[in-house]
């Protein structure tokens, strides 16, 4: 049976954190070493980040607050919230977000009604609440009452992989299922000052943003299909358990991310990849860079370089990794959907394309997809904001 994803949509939170401006405003604070002020400014200006998205409304000059509580800037002043205080505003701003990917994604598929979904799948590992953002978008949307829920929690930034295998196999077992997808991450919530450079790493990286899909079975000729779902793998690296984590502490989440990671992922990347590749005879075998489009979480610029060295892929086909790095950050497990939007909205050649993606995280977990773009995704990139822009402090 062939499953197809039908829609894959996009949104993120509406103050922008400008990278050169975060970067000084970080550099700035007291408590910097001159190690740890050196490591800001190496980390911020090497990321290849641009711009990236917050749901921390009052990271700006302009917000002003009475109480502030992650920055001031009367002061200049980065705060330390507790982690109570980091995901009760999770569970306010990550709904918007997780509502408005959902609603964009289902009204993508005009031949599609609000009752005809039967499963809902929502990922994140930047907060929690119950009941959960599976039940807020059954609820906002209007869906069936009765329909599943599931939620994929902390697994990290490969987390769509198993969200989309999971939707899959419900529509393999049921050829009338239609799975609603949604990740939605607020990694900012978790930034901090610190000397400490897996920290100041993250505070480099990491953003806020979420991404949602229409999978199902069904295939409508008047709105076809925007790719195919083929086949996925797991594998785990027989080293690097340690160098990539997320533990929660009194004031946030704590990642782990260890400057060995990209190395790791040089050296066992090929292995990861074979389990795929073996799954066409086609392409078994086949030169990396001859399978046309490659959708690559940008975890970080040092691992997109490892991996297009190793794979020998061209420039051209690390644009979608690296143009979404540069414009909205790593998004954890949105990120790669927003790589795949970027390669489904490129101009189409006869005949379907293969498009091979993968996502790394905490374990070493390698997720890896390979699929077929069928068509192109009409207009111009429909990156949702739920407000009108604003400009990092």
């Amino acid at each position: 049976m062939t499953v197809y994803l039908r829609s894959l949509e996009t949104a993120v939170p509406p103050t922008v954190l400008i990278q050169a401006e975060a970067r000084d405003v970080f550099a700035a604070q007291p408590g910097l070493t001159r190690l740890g002020s050196r490591l800001v400014n190496t980390c911020f200006d090497s990321a290849a980040i641009g711009t990236r998205h917050t749901a921390v409304e009052e990271m700006t000059m302009a917000f002003r607050s009475d109480d502030p509580q992650f920055f001031d800037p009367a002061t200049g002043l980065l705060l330390n919230p507790t982690t109570q205080v980091r995901n009760d505003i999770f569970a306010r701003e990550a709904t918007k977000l997780f509502i408005d990917a959902a609603r964009a994604a289902v009204e993508a598929c005009p031949d599609l009604t609000l009752l005809d979904i039967t499963h809902v799948i929502t990922v994140s590992c930047t907060g929690f609440f119950n009941p959960g953002p599976d039940y807020k978008i059954v609820r906002a949307l209007g869906l069936d009452p009765a329909v599943q829920r599931y939620h994929l929690g902390f697994m990290g930034c490969y987390a769509a992989f198993p969200a989309l295998r999971a939707a899959k196999s419900f529509c393999e077992a049921d050829p009338d299922a239609v799975v609603l997808v949604v990740c939605a991450e607020l990694c900012s919530l978790h930034v901090r000052t610190s000397n400490d450079p897996d920290t100041i790493m993250g505070s480099a990286l990491f953003a806020d943003g979420a991404a949602a899909a229409i999978v199902t079975s069904r295939d409508d000729p008047e709105a076809p299909a925007l790719m195919q779902l083929d086949h996925f793998e797991t594998v785990l690296t027989p080293v690097g358990e340690e160098a990539m984590a997320w533990n929660i502490g009194d004031h946030g989440f704590e990642m782990i991310l260890g400057s060995y990671v990209p190395h790791i992922i040089d050296d066992h990347i090929i292995g990861a990849l074979k389990p795929l590749l073996d799954r066409d005879p086609a392409l078994s075998g086949l030169p990396y860079r001859d399978i046309r489009h490659w959708a690559i979480h940008p975890g970080g610029r040092s691992i997109l370089d490892k991996v297009q060295n190793r794979l020998e892929l061209t420039d051209q086909q690390l644009v979608p990794a690296r143009d979404t790095l540069r414009d909205y950050g790593n998004m954890s497990s949105a990120t790669v959907l927003f790589v795949l939007r970027h390669i489904l909205e490129q101009p189409a050649v006869e005949g379907g394309e293969r498009i091979c993606s993968m996502a790394f995280g905490p374990g070493l977990t390698v997720e890896t997809g390979l699929f077929t773009k069928l068509r192109v995704a009409g207009g111009a990139p429909q990156v949702r904001r739920t407000a009108a822009t604003a400009s990092l402090a």
